[in-house]
């Protein structure tokens, strides 16, 4: 049996854009996911970041097929999954399952925990009604929660206990990928704890692979072994957690994590925080070459508007798309520019 849980080739998503309002004409399209690759291997947790608007929520429900992507292949478990219908998608969503961001929004208020969680079950066909219902129970102790809660409503629950109900749902029918799209974003800081440390003991106990959506790098560090950072729709840096933090290598993922606070007064002065101008650019009209050149402190003009750069290895499981790469961390504020410095002396 192959390691690769899922794999994602070249997967794009399009938004169209169109004008008029009877005859509707695309004029220009959206630009979301754009030319996206990656792997995840069987039982680990690969996790994305990225600012808000980078397509990590895009790409996660091509993934899961809630999107038609518009280009590309995804891969699930040796299966090309790209194109199946709804009906040849049923088997495969059993396998595949999404806990959601809002706690509130993602639960039914007008149906009990018990048929929330066991719904799943219902779908597949899996069990009889006194097997669904013992399963909900077992579930619901396995998340942290009373197996008596199975008759209360979720506006009896906060929203740490919601999401433990989300979780168990995604638990309900044995998957096998659980995709997790910035699932403690709407949590109080300790309840996030909670909820990831109980992540990470349900993928030991049960074997899960996840797909980890965030945009805060200090709960992606926490629950990841490997992370993707995108920006703009595209695939910026990729490499094992505890080496990217140390030693990234794409100025994006530089100032990303030079915004993290770091309990250490010593490093925290000598670190610079790289500071990005201006906003990110439009996906319907994205900058030419390389996406992050408007905003890189390490542009060079003829190079980084010109050229797009490919992801280079920087050792072992460690990929990075930039022209002129961070040589190590953290760096003074001259040595963030010292490319674009270089080149302006030499003109």
């Amino acid at each position: 049996m192959s390691d690769e849980l899922l794999r994602v080739e070249n997967l794009q998503k399009y938004f169209p854009v169109t004008r008029g309002i009877v005859f509707q004409k695309q004029v220009a399209a959206v630009k979301a996911v754009d030319d996206v690759s990656f792997v995840v291997n069987r039982g680990e947790t690969l996790g994305v970041v990225g600012e808000s608007g980078c397509g990590k929520s895009t790409m996660a429900r091509c993934v899961a097929r809630l999107l038609d992507p518009t280009g590309g292949n995804i891969l699930f478990d040796g299966t090309d999954i790209t194109r199946l219908s709804r009906a040849e998608m049923r088997p495969v969503r059993r396998e595949m399952m999404m806990v959601f961001q809002d706690p509130y929004a993602s639960l039914n208020a007008r149906k009990r925990v018990g048929f929330i969680v066991g719904e799943p079950l219902e779908v597949h066909g899996i069990g009889t009604e006194a097997e669904r219902k013992r399963r909900v129970q077992d579930l619901l102790e396995v998340v942290g929660l009373n197996p008596e809660h199975y008759n209360r409503f979720p506006h009896e629950f906060s929203g740490g206990q919601r999401q433990r109900i989300g979780v168990a749902r995604a638990l309900a029918a044995n998957p096998k990928l659980i995709i997790c799209d910035e699932p403690v974003s709407a949590l109080d800081v300790s309840v996030q704890a909670q909820i990831l440390n109980l992540l990470k003991d349900l993928q030991k106990e049960f074997g899960l692979t996840f797909l980890f959506i965030a945009h805060d790098l200090n709960v992606v560090r926490h629950i990841s072994d490997r992370v993707m950072v995108m920006y703009l729709g595209k695939v910026a840096e990729v490499g094992a957690g505890h080496h990217l933090y140390l030693e990234p290598k794409h100025p994006y993922t530089g100032a990303l994590l030079s915004a993290v606070p770091i309990p250490n007064p010593t490093l925290g002065r000598a670190r610079k925080a790289i500071v990005l101008e201006g906003d990110v650019p439009n996906p319907i009209n994205p900058p030419s070459a390389c996406r992050f050149h408007p905003r890189c402190p390490r542009f060079v003009e003829g190079r980084c508007d010109v050229d797009e750069p490919e992801l280079r290895s920087f050792g072992a499981d460690h990929v990075a798309a930039c022209h002129f790469p961070l040589e190590r961390w953290p760096m003074t504020t001259e040595e963030i520019v010292r490319p674009a410095q270089a080149a302006a002396a030499s003109s």
